[in-house]
């Protein structure tokens, strides 16, 4: 968890996997711009940091979250409490939620 401005932000391990996907990805064809996609996701998220209510609603079967979009990708969080987000997906638009693993009815 990490701390600055006014929330806290943690990076559930779903989005973790979906970041470390994302760069696996991109480094096949380039390792250069798969460590600039990561910087620039990262940069993305942190965001979040000052202006948690920049997203918009994202309600996806029983998930009330809110969604950022940057690039080809939808970063998804929600309020844990007042002061704590989570970071529950980093997905890519192109495919279907329903296949992220973060929002499998038994997780």
């Amino acid at each position: 968890m990490a701390k600055r401005g006014s929330v806290n932000l943690v990076i559930l391990p779903t989005a973790k996997i979906d970041l470390k996907e994302i760069v696996s990805y991109i480094a096949k064809g380039s390792p250069k711009y798969a460590k600039l996609e990561k910087f620039l996701i990262i940069k993305a998220i942190e965001q979040l940091y000052t202006n948690p209510d920049l997203g918009t609603p994202f309600n996806y079967k029983s998930i009330n979250a809110r969604s950022i979009v940057f690039r080809n990708y939808f970063i998804i969080y929600r309020y844990k409490t007042e002061l704590l987000l989570e970071i529950i997906a980093i997905h890519h638009h192109a495919r279907l939620i329903s296949n992220n693993p973060a929002f499998k009815p038994d997780e």
